[in-house]
């Protein structure tokens, strides 16, 4: 098992301000949509009407040629260039490729790690990934809406427009949560809690957590009701063990993780015994709120699921 010292997430930062304005630029950028929606808005009628292809999008059929040969004549539509196909495909390609790492990665976290793998704080590779997908869900996002959609009015009175916009507040919310969960929520999971003495051998988890490695502490974790010492390990610098697991916790479920078995564990320095249970009172708040932002989103992915099948299946 190879370890390596925790290192600090990075805000987005100046990605974040470009992307940011470009995404602004796009939501702002006159664009001419393709025939489809503003057909359906006219007459009421279903993509079938003018695509060979039922659910709508690729080749025309001879009413939808005349209804596009229509918009050109009276210079509402352009006929879409190679390059904006291009344009479009990759944008599309990469939109969907990074929805399915995001969800992918949140649906492995429920269903398969359990949100306490996170608990103890966020994971910097699960923070990239999802920080990384927000900002390119957001820009490909934007680029294909103004190709769907031509006017506001089609973005709230035809299907394709509707759903979309249940999609895109979907977004906003996941992204709200992101936001608090990383730079709110986060923070406090791996805060340090009261100071304990040091020569005290037999630990709760609330005094447990204060042994983390920071700030000249020592660097304690319990498995299996035991409590380890890791301080002089050079597998555990700064308290972090691969930059995910933390010292000051309880890591017995962690180990089911790990590609090695307890025999790593139980060669260190033995501290004392983990006793009582939880913090008094229960959970932290910041705990709660973390529970509740994760199967939140949860219910968040389920729903923008539910939306595609939808998309697709009227």
């Amino acid at each position: 098992m190879i370890f390596a010292p925790a290192r600090a997430v990075p805000f987005p930062g100046r990605a974040a301000v470009v992307g940011a304005a470009l995404l602004l630029w796009l939501l702002f950028l006159p664009a001419q949509g393709i025939c489809t929606e503003e057909f359906s808005r006219r007459t009421g009628k279903e993509c079938v009407a003018c695509h060979v292809d039922p659910v709508g999008g690729g080749e025309l059929t001879a009413p939808g040629k005349d209804f596009l040969a229509s918009l050109v004549a009276s210079g509402k539509g352009v006929p879409v260039s190679s390059v904006h196909h291009g344009v479009r495909f990759a944008a599309g390609f990469l939109h969907l490729i990074t929805a399915v790492m995001w969800f992918g990665t949140i649906l492995y976290v429920h269903l398969l790690l359990k949100p306490a793998y996170a608990s103890h704080g966020l994971p910097r590779g699960e923070l990239l990934i999802g920080w990384g997908s927000i900002i390119v869900i957001a820009v490909t996002g934007t680029v294909l809406t103004a190709y769907r959609i031509p006017s506001w009015d089609a973005l709230f009175n035809t299907r394709f427009g509707i759903l979309l916009t249940v999609k895109i507040a979907v977004f906003f919310v996941m992204t709200a949560t992101a936001f608090i969960v990383t730079f709110i929520v986060g923070p406090r999971l791996k805060a340090r809690h009261a100071d304990v003495d040091s020569r005290k051998r037999d630990l709760t988890l609330a005094e447990l957590s204060s042994f983390t490695g920071r700030d000249g502490a020592p660097v304690y974790f319990a498995y299996r009701g035991t409590i380890y010492d890791a301080s002089g390990s050079t597998l555990w610098r700064t308290g972090s063990h691969m930059g995910k697991h933390q010292a000051g916790f309880d890591l017995t479920e962690m180990l089911k993780l790990a590609p090695h078995g307890e025999e790593q564990v139980l060669q260190l320095p033995v501290v004392g015994k983990l006793v009582g249970g939880e913090t008094p009172g229960g959970k932290p708040p910041h705990l709660k709120a973390f529970y509740f932002m994760t199967f939140l989103n949860l219910f968040l992915v389920v729903t923008v699921l539910l939306v595609i099948a939808m998309w697709r299946w009227w």
